[in-house]
């Protein structure tokens, strides 16, 4: 099975890898990085394919580790609302341009990134009720966003950070939705023929790293408190998500 062999792409792939199994380990949104790290040099839906088999892989993974703690009803009405977000995804993601794809996943996560120092410096407020119609709302667009461009963070994290969840239960479940999630993403990718041998081959040369960080990820996140490394993170995700919007720009425009 043969396996990409650009020294640029695995510079890329190592850290976007490591921000994977850190994020599948419990420290939700750091993995937000790793689709536009690849964008910035390959297509940014071969990027994403290259990341599923892997990511799907650190969902078992997490999935087993936190099947105690999970919210049946947070993942009752979010579930379906991604589907129905995976097939819109799927469907139009045969019609927009690689650069379009560039676009919107930067200023996604441009948009992820203030959001996310937003709630850091915001006065706590209580917990709200988990609305149905709401639920299936972020629920579909978190699904949107994910198969596009593997950022279905932002989405998922508007509704359940809401509700105030204990950080155990907020891992766990966490872990559940978006394994059910990239789990049903493989019919659409397969369908828009992002899946090939190469990419398959690089995927499992990967998932060894992948695993490891993902083990460091579960041990961290019970150790280590996430605010300094979020900061830095967001930092990091600002600086990628500017470049790769001014290339998508560039290349709608010529």
């Amino acid at each position: 099975m043969t396996i990409i062999t650009d020294p640029l792409f695995y510079a890329l792939a190592i850290p976007a890898v490591v921000a994977l199994g850190l994020s599948k380990g419990g420290f939700a949104g750091v993995g937000q990085m790793a689709t536009p790290l690849l964008a910035l040099v390959m297509p940014p839906l071969e990027a994403a394919a290259i990341m599923l088999p892997i990511m799907i892989v650190q969902d078992m993974n997490a999935v087993w580790v936190y099947r105690r703690d999970w919210d049946g009803r947070i993942l009752a009405i979010m579930i379906p609302g991604a589907l129905i977000g995976i097939a819109a995804a799927g469907w139009l993601a045969s019609y927009i341009s690689d650069a379009a794809v560039r676009v919107f996943i930067g200023v996604t996560t441009i948009v992820f990134v203030v959001y996310s120092f937003t709630v850091m410096m915001r006065v706590p407020r209580p917990a709200s009720a988990s609305s149905v119609p709401a639920g299936i709302f972020w629920g579909a667009l978190s699904g949107f966003t994910s198969t596009i461009c593997q950022a279905g963070g932002p989405p998922y994290q508007m509704y359940v950070l809401s509700q105030k969840l204990p950080k155990m239960l907020f891992v766990g479940t966490t872990a559940v939705f978006f394994a059910s999630l990239n789990a049903m993403k493989v019919v659409p990718y397969f369908a828009l023929g992002q899946f090939s041998t190469k990419g398959l081959g690089t995927s499992l040369a990967l998932i060894p790293l992948a695993l490891a960080t993902n083990q460091l990820g579960f041990w961290l996140v019970r150790r280590v408190s996430q605010e300094l490394f979020y900061k830095i993170t967001l930092i990091l995700m600002l600086v990628i998500s500017i470049e790769l919007t001014r290339e998508g720009v560039l290349q709608v425009w010529h």
